[in-house]
């Protein structure tokens, strides 16, 4: 991301060059044009006063050497147009100096570059590129699970260097300072208070707004903050989608933008309809939501960060309402807010709060940092909540202690898409023979409640890779979960999006990347193809080439022996006490 200084030379560049992060070099080109105006400016304006002098004061060639014949002083002196020159190059060199932070800032970081439906975006290999630069470990899902087919500490309020998110009412101009104004009560303003929205996060914006505000939806979309009387900042605007993937282009595209605005006069705002005691948080249920995945990475564990703090002393106001995906997971919401929730965008009142965080606070997927976390909530916190809203009885998995005659649970997740098991009645036949009770059976996309006691009551879970590995969350503790990857080099997608959030859930993971001959491929492609030989060819042939290759047309025809050995493993591991 390019950094851009607060310093005004900066907001004039940024806003009349096309530079993108990609190619930043428009700008630093600019930039040095600007000093160079700049010093050739003051080196012109020396040069005028210096023709405005009276001849006789002119140093030019002849006359300075008259003045060395007539007057030769015990030093002989510099002359004043050599002074004049070097003084220019000092001013020259001087607005460069001044200017290198900002110009280094602008210079690109180095890196590395590289759904159960069809891909619909290419926004992954953006943030996968963030990943391998090191900025962050967070990888964008919504190229493998889309519903239809640097964070930093502290609060920051620079807006991005592309965006135009944060604008004020008379100046169209991005900011790149604080999106609102600090004062000192010294200099007879106002106190201090923290910015209102931080747009630092690669991942997310969010706006923390204290004070007196007022939520219109059905018809302004906006959210006003009404600052005190007396008070000197001007009136801005910032513009915010409230789901936190905004890297994600198709993702955001689905989200309703709202208007947020600090207002200096009562009499500007609209009346309030509802007095609200309690804060409020305004979040989107559009984005990918609809995809199991994306339910949970984008909005549940993200609003159990967010509202978790207040304990249950919240009020969900919430824009792209969808009745289905309200009734599918009206259990968390019930957990999270002891409130009914409002619907943004047909509710004509003017509800009036003195807290409200707009967008939700997000991490890597399904996974939370209790360092960062309000309260130092962590994953297993949610995991938890999760037990707790669909009464899921077992917090264990199965051990050599338990009752006698009893087996450990394997449930199968049967996909009826793509990457399904082919064979899952030759498979299943051999867990048995192992030593597993056997379940096989595909998640209720609307029951979530019936399809997460099936899964809480297993100890061990096979999928292969997709939404429907997202489950695993209602397995008890040290359960196993054992993920099936496809052919083509998507190891880093399956160990980001499944492998680390389920031992970040205290689960154990093992994986089974298949072979040549367990891929359906090979009856679509002959055994020389470069999808077999070459499979980072096809990745560079972008995002929708590689999902339509390696997830829409492939499936699993698992190899029985082949495969034996990781279901012998995952039972010695549940023999072991732990």
């Amino acid at each position: 991301m390019c950094r851009l200084s607060s310093r005004p030379t900066f907001r004039i560049f940024h806003e009349e060059t096309n530079a993108t992060d990609d190619n930043p070099r428009p700008l630093l080109r600019y930039k040095l044009h600007r000093v160079h105006v700049y010093s050739s400016s003051l080196c012109a304006s020396l040069c005028r006063t210096c023709r405005a002098l009276p001849s006789d004061r002119r140093l030019g060639a002849t006359y300075r050497m008259k003045l060395v014949k007539k007057f030769r002083p015990p030093v002989e002196p510099r002359s004043f147009g050599s002074g004049l020159i070097v003084g220019c190059f000092l001013v020259s060199m001087t607005f460069v100096m001044l200017s290198r932070n900002d110009i280094m800032n602008c210079l690109p970081s180095s890196s590395s570059s590289s759904g159960d439906a069809a891909p619909v975006s290419s926004t992954v290999e953006e943030d996968r590129r963030i990943r391998l630069s090191g900025r962050t470990k967070q990888i964008d899902a919504s190229f493998i699970n889309p519903p239809d087919g640097k964070g930093e500490e502290g609060i920051r309020s620079s807006c991005e260097s592309n965006s135009s998110d944060c604008k004020t009412e008379n100046d169209t101009r991005v900011l790149n300072g604080p999106s609102t104004s600090d004062f000192n009560e010294s200099d007879g303003g106002a106190p201090k208070r923290k910015p209102m929205c931080d747009f630092s996060d690669y991942r997310l914006n969010i706006c923390d707004m204290e004070g007196d505000i007022r939520i219109t939806g059905k018809n302004l979309s906006s959210v006003m903050l009404v600052t005190h009387t007396g008070s000197r900042e001007r009136n801005e605007s910032w513009q915010i989608r409230p789901y936190p993937r905004k890297y994600d282009h198709s993702a955001m595209a689905k989200v309703r933008p709202l208007n947020l605005t600090s207002l200096r006069r009562h009499q500007e705002a609209p009346e309030c309809s509802v007095n609200h005691t309690v804060p409020g948080i305004l979040f989107s249920t559009g984005g990918h939501c609809g995809n199991c995945f994306h339910d949970f990475a984008d909005v549940l564990v993200p609003l159990f960060q967010t509202a978790g703090p207040f304990h249950g002393q919240v009020q969900f106001i919430i824009t792209n309402q969808q009745g289905w995906w309200m009734h599918k997971y009206r259990p968390y919401l019930t957990k999270l807010s002891s409130y009914d929730v409002i619907d943004y965008d047909n509710d004509e009142r003017v509800h009036c709060f003195d807290h409200v965080v707009v967008g939700l606070r997000a991490e890597r997927d399904l996974m939370i940092d209790p360092s960062r976390a309000p309260r130092g909530h962590s994953i297993m916190d949610f995991v938890k909540l999760t037990r707790s809203a669909y009464s899921l009885a077992r917090e264990r998995a199965w051990t050599t202690g338990g009752p006698p005659g009893t087996k450990p649970r394997l449930l199968f997740i049967a996909r009826g898409g793509t990457r399904r098991f082919v064979n899952l009645d030759e498979v299943v036949g051999m867990a048995r023979e192992v030593g597993y009770e056997v379940v096989a059976a595909e998640p209720d996309f609307f029951d979530v409640a019936r399809f997460a006691h099936v899964v809480n009551s297993c100890d061990v879970m096979v999928g292969v890779h997709g939404a429907g590995l997202t489950n695993f969350l209602f397995l008890p503790t040290n359960a196993i979960v054992i993920q099936v990857v496809p052919l083509g080099n998507l190891d880093w997608i399956a160990t980001n999006f499944y492998g680390d959030p389920a031992m970040g859930m205290k689960l154990r993971y093992l994986q089974y990347d298949i072979s040549v001959e367990e891929s359906t491929l090979s009856e679509l492609y002959p055994r020389d193809h470069r999808v077999f030989q070459d499979p980072e060819s096809i990745h560079k042939e972008g995002w929708l080439r590689l999902g339509d290759v390696y997830l829409k047309q492939q499936n699993v025809r698992l190899n029985v022996n082949r495969f034996r050995p990781v279901l012998e493993k995952a039972l010695q591991l549940l023999h072991e006490r732990n």
